[in-house]
């Protein structure tokens, strides 16, 4: 039975799909369909965890020393600040391509394309890095490859492990990108200094020819015996079947939710350095606060989506951590004392970044059976799109005087809404009707 008449079938005998449910036995049936674990599914995840991390390093090479490379290219800072916008800009572009590439041809696939795509132009990016105009092109290849990186990982995690592991699968693939922001963050300025310029990203060029070699040589589309309930790959799908989500009450509630806090997180983190020059903080005092947002952010997406998996529930922590990161982002936006801020910091990274993971799983559980890469993708896009909107809406609002408690302002107000757009969505049902379903390992 497809996953689809698994679907169909608990509709129309609900008793009957709760009692399979309750009464899983050690061959791991549910509803009539057998489901296995396979121990490969941990192989896999590895091999996709360095292209996680490096596609993130890449996105932020150049932001933490764009005095040096604006120097270094004889440009302007706002030119060097451009190579990282690129990344929202082309995710916005080619989200929808990517997933549409991933429900079509598999996760193997888009994995493919995007070693492709990652180690040509990181190695272009790096043995023409005299050259600014080579430099941007090649940045923006990069870029390109960020969502057919980023598009499979709900995915995965669905064709490969159960239900009940599935948030934790998609928090560890987006904890490996939060490491990959926290590596180019501490390490490039060191990197610049010791290799240079074009030693710098020569060796970031060679990393990813190794981290593409390594994802395209173990990857393999899913198990023979499928893991759990997962939306098919079919090959029809089409726009029409994106639209559709329309319908979903609880999707387009959690659509609001992400757009908003997705796009405010953003917002905050591009304009981090400038929010705090009122408050007296220095460039450095403002980097440490930056650090404690990454950090936290890590161990977030480590604990909440264990603990939502671990407790069966999704509601509950997504709501709790809106809630939390209204006041922590309050927090940074008034107040003046730095343990304090790096306190707030601390708290906005471990509940809005450790949401993230949850936040996106909950979605395609939510939007099943649409394709898990279609839901997570519009989920990811619109926050890109929000997010360029709300770094506009930042700088526009700042007053004379370099304070942005105005534009912070609108910031919290739009953080409540998307808090009570959360408290309205309900519990993933996808998620309760296999609780209590028993997995076998297989071979």
């Amino acid at each position: 039975m497809t996953s689809r008449a698994y679907e169909a079938g608990i509709a129309s005998n609900p008793s009957a799909a709760a009692t399979n449910d309750a009464a899983a036995d050690t061959t791991g049936t549910r509803g009539g369909t057998a489901y296995a674990t396979s121990p490969y599914r941990w192989v896999v995840l590895i091999a996709a965890i360095p292209m996680f991390a490096i596609t993130q390093m890449y996105w932020l090479t150049f932001s933490t020393i764009s005095p040096q490379a604006a120097a270094f290219y004889h440009t302007t800072p706002l030119a060097i600040a451009s190579l990282s916008m690129s990344y929202m800009i082309a995710y916005i572009i080619f989200s929808m391509p990517a997933s549409m590439l991933c429900d079509r041809k598999g996760i193997r696939a888009c994995f493919a394309l995007a070693a492709l795509l990652t180690s040509v132009f990181a190695l272009t990016r790096g043995l023409l890095y005299w050259s600014f105009p080579l430099v941007v092109l090649s940045q923006l290849g990069l870029a390109i490859a960020q969502p057919f990186v980023m598009n499979p990982l709900t995915k995965l995690a669905a064709n490969w492990f159960p239900v009940n592991q599935r948030a934790t699968v998609t928090g560890i693939g987006s904890v490996a990108g939060y490491v990959g922001i926290a590596v180019a963050t501490a390490t490039t300025p060191g990197l610049y200094r010791s290799l240079g310029m074009g030693g710098m990203l020569k060796g970031m060029g060679y990393a990813a020819v190794a981290c593409s070699l390594l994802l395209v040589a173990l990857m393999k589309e899913e198990p023979k015996v499928p893991a759990g309930p997962k939306a098919q790959r079919d090959g029809r799908f089409s726009l029409r079947d994106a639209m559709a989500l329309r319908h979903n009450h609880d999707y387009m509630l959690l659509l609001v939710a992400v757009m908003i806090a997705l796009g405010v997180f953003n917002a905050l983190l591009t304009a981090l350095s400038d929010m705090f020059v009122s408050h007296g903080i220095d460039s450095d005092q403002s980097g440490v606060i930056g650090t404690a947002i990454i950090i936290a952010g890590i161990i977030g997406g480590v604990v909440l989506p264990l603990a939502s998996d671990r407790t069966g529930r999704r509601k509950t922590f997504i709501v709790f951590s809106m809630t939390i990161a209204i006041a922590a982002i309050a927090g940074l936006s008034y107040m003046s004392a730095y343990p304090l801020l790096v306190t707030c910091g601390a708290f906005a990274g471990f509940f809005i970044m450790g949401a993230g993971p949850l936040i996106f799983e909950y979605g395609t559980e939510i939007a099943y059976p649409i394709p898990e890469s279609t839901s997570y993708g519009l989920l990811m896009g619109s926050g890109q799109v929000t997010g360029i909107l709300f770094i506009l809406l930042m700088y526009g609002l700042q007053l004379p005087n370099k304070s942005m408690a105005i534009p912070l302002s609108v910031m919290i107000a739009l953080m409540v809404v998307a808090a009570f757009a959360a408290i309205r969505v309900r519990e993933s049902t996808l998620l309760t009707d296999n609780a209590h379903a028993k997995d076998t390992d297989m071979p």
